[in-house]
């Protein structure tokens, strides 16, 4: 089956080139655990969904646990293998200044379906917002992982928060929609490229929406009308869940 990935063409914020240009994704939504499984069953595979979740949670943990006992991971859709961060003080593991992440890349399944993918160029959007990394000044990790009560680096284009909108700022959203706004004093660089935040020092662990609101679009000139952009951030060991997950505990 083909696949077809569609997008924009916007300035490249990182060079002062205008005729630079980098494509940014027209996304077509998002998907989590639970579009995999109806995936699965439009297959018509003949399996049950309890099969279809009770297979995919076992096989998520032996992933997991492989890893957490220092295996490199090559499964086919993707290569993984532990790493540590932080100093190492007194010859002494300290689970307050260090911690694991897992380094993932690509691997046979998706070099090949990229290989099957074409992509559709829709345009030209000069005034385009987006977001296209961050970064946890703490770890250096780029995954959206985020510390509390350290910085957090936003890069991207039309960033910059102003305006006087009420809604104008930027947001924490957790899993249960409860909201966190920032205070104007915790954005300590304001650009239109890039946004470094001071987070608050009590984020509990778990999953966020975090998402700027501005009226920003030039030096000059100011939306009438706000406009916003997301982006899938965590606190914690966390990801992968939306909160209705159904998938049984293996131990």
């Amino acid at each position: 089956m083909a696949n077809t990935l569609k997008g924009w063409m916007a300035p490249n914020t990182v060079t002062a080139d205008p005729n630079d240009k980098i494509l940014v994704l027209e996304s077509t939504g998002k998907a989590d655990i639970n579009k995999v499984y109806e995936e699965m069953l439009a297959e018509d595979t003949g399996l049950r969904r309890e099969t279809i979740v009770h297979v995919v949670t076992l096989y998520e943990r032996i992933c997991a646990r492989l890893l957490m006992n220092g295996w490199q991971l090559n499964t086919g859709l993707f290569y993984a293998v532990p790493r540590f961060l932080g100093v190492i003080a007194g010859g002494k593991w300290d689970a307050l200044k260090n911690s694991i992440y897992v380094a993932f890349t690509q691997d046979k399944v998706l070099r090949e379906e990229i290989r099957k993918t074409s992509v559709h160029i829709l345009g030209e959007k000069k005034d385009v917002m987006y977001i296209i990394e961050t970064e946890d000044r703490q770890t250096g990790l780029k995954d959206g992982r985020m510390t509390p009560g350290r910085n957090f680096f936003v890069r991207g284009a039309n960033l910059k928060v102003t305006g006087t909108d009420e809604s104008v700022g930027i947001t924490l959203t957790d899993s249960k929609g409860t909201v966190t706004k920032l205070d104007a004093d915790l954005i300590s660089i304001n650009k239109p490229s890039e946004l470094t935040l001071l987070l608050p020092a009590d984020l509990a662990d778990g999953e966020y929406t975090l998402t700027v609101t501005t009226q920003y679009v030039s030096n000059h000139v100011e939306l009438k009308v706000p406009r916003s952009v997301s982006v899938a951030v965590h606190v914690g060991e966390t990801g992968g869940s939306t909160g209705d997950d159904d998938r049984p505990v293996i131990e």
